[in-house]
């Protein structure tokens, strides 16, 4: 999504006065327990059946089996980690997400130059903010989600391209001021690079693993929505996600890589998709979903899912988009990619006029529904991830799409049976007669 700073100080917390201080008190007492009696050694949690997510044509595989994925977004991880008072938030939604059987999680592995940045300038890091994204790794694992970390943002919050620029600009290393020479601009491109394998390489404190050798992260995204509108033939951009995955692929082969845009179609590879776009000017961008995500290095194809963004519509007419967004997609990763495709963001705004908590329901239904049939069929729909978890309290990260699990008992039925019948498809088990209906 192209909104995630952080607003002023929110108002008043859900329901009584205080609840949301009682709340984060116990949490962090519990946490406090936890690290102290046997937390800080994580070593002992490494499971050697913990084994990494590998790709076989359209299906995600681990240990021989078809591995589908049912997860959600939480961008704020390694944020919130950083300080004693916020870190039992990173546990409760591992744990909340844990309990909805959700397996996988997409979190940011950069901030840049801003509050409480990783990087804060060019190829200095802070090694307090490094430390709280070895905690987010090592509590996904406790509690058996893997991750999908992305490396930097498109946009300028958490810093993002904009910040690079002007890095290098200050520097006086920089060919333009512009946002997008991030993607053309040599220097930059190595400065990248350089930040990539630092985050690649990096030794958790916690375990002793260096992420690339660590099972528990499902992935590497490139980018947050990359867009390069300076160049709408796409070539900028194409030139760069193959510059890059390559570059991630020497010197990490054992995890899965993907770019991380939202799946616009573009005018080089595929002109008769166009009107499956939201609207014509989303073929601007730079991007282009077929012919970005047939580079070799790419391992599967990111689509979000935002019609409450991208038009003017009543419900019904986006629901119609929404169909044709997500069936076209699938269509192309069986036939065109041959990779699976992931929806990696999606959600329906409360913000709409006349919004029932019922729309939101029949939009994740279609989704999960949609997804499903195609990994029945052994289709490329390989799984999707909602944007976005929060716990209570969290008000000041939220956003018209936000979900606190157990506010919405509608919400969590749909979540949690969507990952049962998944993982009962796993197990090669018939869902009408599993048992695992029975805890569902």
């Amino acid at each position: 999504m192209g909104l995630w700073s952080r607003p002023d100080p929110p108002g008043p917390k859900r329901g009584a006065a205080g609840n949301g201080a009682v709340y984060l008190g116990i949490a962090t007492l519990m946490y406090a327990i936890y690290m102290f009696v046997g937390g800080l050694d994580f070593r002992s949690a490494v499971e050697p059946e913990f084994n990494f997510i590998g790709r076989n044509g359209t299906r995600f595989v681990l240990d021989g089996k078809p591995f589908f994925v049912n997860g959600w977004n939480s961008y704020w991880l390694m944020d919130q980690a950083v300080e004693d008072f916020s870190r039992p938030r990173v546990g409760a939604i591992l744990r909340a997400g844990s309990e909805l059987g959700l397996t996988v999680c997409r979190t940011w592995a950069f901030n840049d130059g801003t509050e409480r940045a990783l990087q804060v300038s060019l190829g200095r890091f802070d090694e307090r903010v490094f430390q709280a994204l070895d905690r987010v790794v090592a509590e996904a694992r406790r509690h058996r989600i893997r991750l999908i970390l992305s490396l930097v943002n498109n946009l300028q919050e958490h810093g993002g391209k904009t910040q690079y620029v002007k890095w290098a600009w200050d520097a006086g290393i920089g060919l333009s001021t512009s946002n997008n020479s991030f993607f053309f601009d040599p220097s930059i491109r190595s400065y990248f690079k350089a930040y990539v394998k630092t985050i690649l390489t990096r030794k958790n404190h916690l375990t002793g693993v260096e992420y690339r050798d660590d099972p528990t992260i499902f992935a590497w995204e490139l980018m947050n929505e990359p867009e390069c509108m300076s160049d709408p033939t796409g070539d900028t951009l194409q030139d760069w996600m193959e510059e890059m995955a390559e570059y991630v692929k020497s010197i990490d082969k054992k995890h899965l890589v993907t770019v991380g845009f939202e799946g616009f179609y573009g005018p080089t590879s595929t002109p008769r998709k166009l009107g499956v776009n939201p609207g014509d000017w989303y073929r601007t961008l730079g991007l282009d979903f077929i012919r970005n995500n047939k580079i070799s290095s790419i391992d599967f194809a990111s689509v979000h899912i935002y019609p409450d963004h991208w038009m003017e519509a009543p419900l019904d007419e986006k629901m119609e988009f929404l169909s044709k967004w997500v069936t076209s997609h699938i269509e192309d990763g069986d036939n065109k990619l041959g990779k699976p495709v992931m929806f990696t963001e999606f959600g329906l705004s409360n913000k709409n006029k006349d919004f029932e908590h019922s729309h939101r329901d029949s939009f994740y239904k279609y989704i999960f529904d949609t997804v499903y049939e195609s990994a029945a069929k052994n289709g490329a729909g390989a799984g999707t991830l909602i944007w976005q978890l929060l716990v209570e309290g969290m008000e000041e990260y939220n956003d018209d799409f936000g979900i606190v699990p157990g506010e919405r008992p509608s919400i969590d039925r749909l979540v949690k049976g969507q990952s049962c019948r998944l993982e009962a498809l796993r197990q090669g088990k018939n869902w009408a007669t599993s048992d695992l209906r029975k805890i569902c």
